[in-house]
């Protein structure tokens, strides 16, 4: 298999750092720093930095610098939206081809989710979460919607999860994800994408206008601290 190119190789290093939470919205990239971690030039940085940037990912600007993108208020109300209708569309096509195997491993990632919670494990209640619904929009067999929710939405869905939902209590949220699979497993067909976008709708409610206090979205409003 031929080796990737250099800038292909920072940009997957970088995709995996803002998925894995080593960067947040708000922190600046220092191209030197990361060049030098991956035994790079500054070239292949710059044009991996710019690929991110128009994925929405990062930002730049000429006086400060690039940082990871944050997301307002309002793009996030979006996003919860459009996630909702594609993953909605995912759970009608994977009931109407149901099989037992993605029950069993709904199941299992609910048993995962109630170990993490049990040893108050962020991280593996955090991976548990994005596996569950990666196997509903793998069993819709709908290669479509399943490279837009994996590609185009899922790096948003982890800078969301990993700002905003770890706000709940683990409890809380183990309790939302055993509801949800009933929900996709049991709601007669008909009426199961209205009630899985009900769902969601309950969930950015529940998250952002129930007293929470919302950071403001504009990142350059903050002061960034470097990271790789």
């Amino acid at each position: 298999m031929p080796e990737l190119p250099a800038s292909k190789k920072v940009e997957s290093h970088l995709r995996k750092a803002i998925h894995a939470g080593r960067l947040r919205p708000r922190q600046r990239i220092i191209e030197e720093d990361v060049a030098r971690k991956l035994g790079v030039s500054r070239g292949p940085v710059r044009e991996a930095l710019l690929r991110l940037e128009r994925d929405g990912l990062v930002v730049t600007t000429s006086r400060r610098g690039t940082f990871i993108r944050d997301i307002s208020i309002s793009e996030i109300g979006t996003i919860f939206r459009m996630r909702a209708k594609l993953e909605s569309l995912c759970v009608r096509a994977m009931r109407e081809n149901t099989s037992a195997k993605a029950t069993k491993l709904l199941e299992a990632c609910l048993a995962k989710m109630k170990a993490a919670t049990q040893k108050n494990d962020e991280e593996q209640f955090f991976q548990a979460d994005m596996e569950l619904h990666r196997i509903i929009w793998k069993a819709a067999y709908q290669p479509l919607l399943y490279r837009t929710l994996d590609s185009m939405m899922n790096p948003y869905i982890f800078m969301i999860a990993r700002e905003y939902s770890s706000r709940a209590p683990l409890a809380a949220r183990q309790k939302n994800h055993e509801h949800y699979v009933t929900l996709v497993l049991t709601t007669p067909l008909n009426r199961v994408e209205r009630e899985v976008e009900r769902y969601f709708d309950r969930l950015y409610r529940n998250l952002f206008h129930n007293g929470h206090r919302i950071p403001p979205p504009e990142w350059a409003a903050h002061s960034a601290e470097p990271a790789l």
